[in-house]
């Protein structure tokens, strides 16, 4: 595992950046966190680093964004308001956690984790996922700890 500190959002958005100029297609970047966290702010850096000079904003409630004009595909998923396998299946978003059309950054993607499918993602995928976990330190400082797996 490796770990990094951000000491405001504007460094959070710039990690996101250096990891959007390095994403190749099948890229999935799985964010958890508490509320606040800065998950949407490092998106909107990695969506920068994608070449993406669009407005980033959560998909809480419309669940995917589709963010085109980047270098790649760039979807943004938000799990928050999903419980689980059968709710993620049944709203359409497996097809992007099992298939990754590009690049997709999904936001509470523990709620996916939870489930059989995506442990048999991580065992037998070919494309590349990093579990990305961000924790409040401070008011501008956070802890992220993330690691990678391949198939």
């Amino acid at each position: 595992m490796v770990t990094i500190i951000s000491n405001s959002p504007e460094a959070t958005a710039d990690l996101g950046e250096q990891w959007g100029r390095a994403a190749k297609s099948g890229w999935l970047i799985g964010l958890s966190g508490d509320l606040g966290a800065g998950k949407t702010q490092f998106v909107k850096g990695i969506a920068r680093g994608l070449g993406i000079a669009g407005r980033i904003s959560s998909p809480t409630f419309g669940l995917v964004n589709e963010i085109e004009g980047g270098r790649l595909p760039f979807w943004h998923i938000d799990l928050y308001r999903l419980n689980g396998w059968d709710e993620i299946a049944s709203a359409g978003i497996d097809e992007y956690l099992l298939d990754v059309p590009g690049v997709v950054v999904v936001e509470w993607v523990e709620r996916w984790l939870e489930g059989e499918r995506a442990k048999a993602f991580l065992d037998h995928s070919n494309g590349f996922f990093r579990w990305v976990r961000i924790e409040i330190l401070s008011e501008t400082e956070r802890q992220f700890t993330y690691e990678d797996f391949s198939g």
